[in-house]
């Protein structure tokens, strides 16, 4: 599905609202003056209030990385396919649950991709 392309300005949190602080390799392609961000790029998760319930009352169950499985089809960057504000991921916790998608806010709109 056509979307914008993610760039390192483009602020991305988990679910529940923490901040994901994406870390790219990519230093040659810039998107409205910043690196596109691509599927091999590391996203951590800082910050995560989220819990869950247990026998003992609540258990952190915090995201604390963001795995991406949809990313451009058509638009590749060393290699590596980019990631657009339309791409699917999942916010996962340490034991690798997933917690829900990611979301993308403020995404630059001038370059589009498939």
């Amino acid at each position: 599905m056509p979307g914008p392309i993610l760039t390192a300005g483009t602020v991305l949190t988990c679910s529940h609202a923490a901040p994901v602080s994406p870390v790219t390799t990519n230093a040659r392609v810039l998107v409205a003056g910043t690196p596109a961000l691509l599927l091999s790029d590391t996203f951590p998760v800082a910050g995560c209030p989220f819990q869950v319930l247990a026998p003992s009352g609540t258990k952190p169950q915090p995201c604390v990385l963001v795995r991406w499985t949809a990313p451009a089809s058509r638009v590749i960057v060393n290699g590596q396919p980019v990631l657009l504000a339309t791409s699917t991921g999942l916010c996962l916790s340490a034991e690798q649950i997933p917690q829900g998608p990611p979301i993308p806010t403020g995404a630059q709109p001038r370059v589009v991709a498939t």
